[in-house]
């Protein structure tokens, strides 16, 4: 496949380049109608790497050049871009000054805004993140095409999720709608016992924190992103049962994931049975599930139910976005569910048998099956082994 450029390279004295693949050499194609990246910024290599995940897509040298294009593709070809992919030397003014520009042309609440912080410094990186509409800041060069594919549909996927939902929200408000009896009733259930183990369980919090503080170095409480209902992303509480640092070692003990045996070959899931990385203390509050105390208050904040399909960190639901997997996150987001009381501690479960369980929960879901695993919740407390 050879790279070709259109003539319209040579328009504005090539302030701008349209990138198309072509299956035969010297074939110069016609522009397409819906541009797939767009990208501000002059390192070739960020593009060579968009290239390689889109079959077209535009590229600006800086964020003037980028109205010029942008204005002619809104108004003249009705298109909008799939993905902003912005360079980090592009500063913050003129960077939220493109996000206004192209959002007075069209509507692109469903288009993923990306910062590729390759060469930028960690106060760079740090003022980036204070800008509410990017979506992710990554480094480009390291991600694959897959994983470039799979990043962007996720991040859309919360989009357009987050779309829905306004218009969702806005028939409701303007019509008259019945609400959900089994909704209200799970959330009240929710909200009385999660606020009642909460207020029983605060001396065991001391007991648990002041035990971590002794052994380790480091904090209390394990705090990460997670996707839940509907991709909903929000911060996870659990009590700390690594040493700090571990997740940066994930990598490292890759050969030891209990899914590599899955039969698919593609394991989504990360799990290490014996896991040298837990803490003694860790190691007790895993056995018994005592981890999970401070989960109590995602229920409370209403980021998680009781009972639902355990919420994924991101690079995992990242990986689950076809229409094949993407229903387990029809279901809330719960502390417990059909996975762990049927599967947890077994390691021979694969990836399939573990989704499928979440599938299974989602289309069946109700009050009255949640107390039924709640009923059997207890007998899968104490785990076989320490994953």
């Amino acid at each position: 496949m050879e790279l070709t450029i259109t003539p319209e390279e040579k328009i504005r004295k090539k302030n701008y380049r349209h990138f198309t693949i072509s299956p035969k050499s010297n074939t110069i194609i016609a522009e397409k109608k819906r541009a797939d990246f767009f990208y501000i910024g002059r390192k070739t290599s960020s593009i060579d790497s968009l290239i390689r995940s889109y079959e077209t897509g535009y590229a600006a040298e800086n964020t003037e050049n980028a109205k010029f294009i942008l204005n002619r593709l809104v108004s003249q070809e009705n298109s909008v871009p799939a993905v902003f992919i912005i360079d980090s030397s592009i500063n913050n003014k003129e960077i939220s000054d493109i996000f206004q520009f192209v959002n007075t042309l069209t509507d692109i609440s469903a288009v993923p805004f990306i910062i590729d912080a390759a060469n930028a410094s960690a106060a760079e990186i740090e003022s980036i993140s204070k800008l509410e509409f990017v979506d992710e800041i990554l480094f480009l060069n390291d991600y694959k095409s897959e994983q470039l594919s799979g990043k962007i549909n996720f991040l859309k996927k919360i989009k357009q999720r987050a779309q829905l939902l306004r218009v969702k929200n806005t028939i409701e408000t303007s019509g008259r709608r019945q609400p959900d009896s089994g909704n209200i009733l799970k959330r009240a259930f929710d909200i009385i016992l999660s606020s009642i183990l909460l207020l029983a369980a605060s001396p065991i919090f001391v007991l648990i924190a002041l035990a971590i503080k002794i052994e380790s170095r480091g904090p209390v409480f394990y705090i990460s992103k997670r996707a839940g209902k509907g991709y909903k992303i929000f911060d996870f509480f659990k009590f700390r049962t690594m040493y700090t640092g571990a997740d940066l070692l994930r990598k490292d003990f890759m050969h030891m994931n209990q899914y590599n045996a899955d039969p698919s070959g593609k394991s989504v899931f990360f799990k290490i049975n014996n896991d040298p990385r837990i803490t003694k203390v860790g190691l007790f509050l895993r056995k018994t599930s005592l981890d999970e105390l401070p989960q109590f208050l995602n229920v409370l904040l209403g980021d998680m139910s009781l009972v639902g399909n355990r919420p994924l960190p991101l690079y995992e639901a990242a990986a689950l976005t076809t229409d094949e997997w993407a229903k387990r996150f029809m279901a809330p987001a719960g502390i417990t569910g059909l996975w762990q009381i049927k599967k947890r501690g077994q390691d021979e479960m694969s990836t399939e048998e573990r989704l499928t369980l979440d599938i299974d929960y989602a289309e069946r879901n109700n009050f009255m099956y949640d107390l039924w695993i709640m009923a059997n919740t207890p007998s899968a407390l104490i785990q076989k082994t320490n994953a």
